[in-house]
């Protein structure tokens, strides 16, 4: 957009946002107009001149999210009938977790939640646990995942003035996006919170970014309080991008992992010795109705464990390949890839680049 061609009524101080998301879905033009003393979104449109669809951008989130639901509904129930498959028990607990969850009517929108980071009754009291941390009260970055029982967290970290840093939702679009309060127009908090604010709003980063994460946020369908063992709705994005942030220095052993759930979420049959090295344990359970430190002594993943992913899961996410290519040549020796994987069509539709 050329700023000369605009004519306005009033004098504006004009500021141009030029952090595109990871799509380069937009820039966002604001003006402050000082004699009304309010802020006008004046355009919106990206490097192509297209204004950014929110609706058409939401509706393909969601029929994206449906299909990869759909294809891990179909994952786990053919884990649950093989006696040999090793990934049987997790999906076990998972189904038990979702199943009492909606019976018992734990479950917030979006509903059904099987096959997602479950929202659940009270997780704006969790959130509010959360924030009475000491831990996350001194932290000035907290990386929070994007999914709707955490929402209150995100809105939380925006208001007390810290960094944001949450990922594109199943890295499908990019990598990691930050934001913060004083880059956000007055009121819109709340939107940024949303997948569509973290696409007007953020600012994406790459592998390259100078970033200390004092706190990570996780999303968790259970996990056990007395061993800080945890199991995600079982597509492994949280511990990669636990990976990508320990190779880019962001975070360390020490950095407190987090996570809210509903007290129906606890469980004590997670057997630790079947965890994988990947799996990421967590230090801190916030429920609506207490704190548990659990004194976790499950090792940390130190990384990107390439033999462990699979080609498909490679193909699916643009930054991976960029982050292997990058070692591969700053090394000279070619990484292993590990065995391969029948992916939800979601992975395939969504690959750019």
């Amino acid at each position: 957009m050329d700023l000369h061609a605009l004519r306005l009524s009033h004098p504006f101080l004009i500021l141009n946002n030029t952090n595109t998301n990871a799509l380069s879905l937009r820039n966002t033009i604001l003006g402050f107009n000082r004699r009304s003393r309010r802020w006008l979104k004046l355009e919106a449109t990206n490097t192509n001149g297209a204004a950014l669809d929110e609706a058409a951008f939401e509706a393909e989130r969601l029929a994206l999210d449906a299909e990869a639901r759909s294809a891990m509904a179909q994952q786990g129930q053919a884990s649950i009938s093989d006696s040999n498959d090793p990934k049987a028990w997790k999906w076990i607990i998972r189904k038990r977790i979702w199943d009492s969850m909606e019976a018992h009517n734990f479950a917030q929108n979006p509903r059904p939640v099987h096959h997602r980071i479950p929202n659940f009754v009270g997780a704006s009291s969790a959130a509010d646990k959360m924030r009475s941390l000491d831990v996350f009260q001194a932290a000035q970055c907290v990386k929070v995942n994007p999914d709707s029982p955490q929402k209150q967290v995100r809105f939380l970290t925006l208001s007390d003035g810290k960094k944001l840093l949450t990922p594109q939702p199943r890295l499908r679009t990019g990598f990691f996006s930050i934001l913060e309060s004083n880059m956000l127009p007055p009121g819109t908090i709340k939107e940024a919170c949303t997948s569509v604010g973290v696409a007007k709003h953020g600012r994406p980063i790459g592998l390259d970014e100078k970033i200390k994460v004092d706190v990570i946020v996780i999303g968790s369908v259970a996990v056990d309080p007395k061993t800080g063992a945890r199991l995600g709705k079982g597509e492994g994005f949280a511990e990669l991008e636990y990976g990508m942030l320990r190779y880019m220095g962001a975070i360390d052993d020490s950095t407190p992992v987090v996570t809210s759930v509903h007290d129906c979420q606890l469980v004590d049959d997670i057997p630790v010795e079947k965890l994988l090295i990947h799996d990421v344990p967590v230090d801190i359970i916030c429920t609506p109705t207490q704190v548990i430190f659990t004194n976790t002594s499950i090792p940390k993943p130190q990384g990107i464990y390439w033999d462990k992913l699979s080609p498909e899961k490679l193909g699916q996410i643009r930054i991976l390949r960029e982050l292997k290519k990058r070692i591969e040549r700053e090394t000279g020796q070619k990484l292993p890839t590990g065995p391969s994987e029948k992916l939800p069509p979601t992975a395939r539709r969504g690959q750019r680049g």
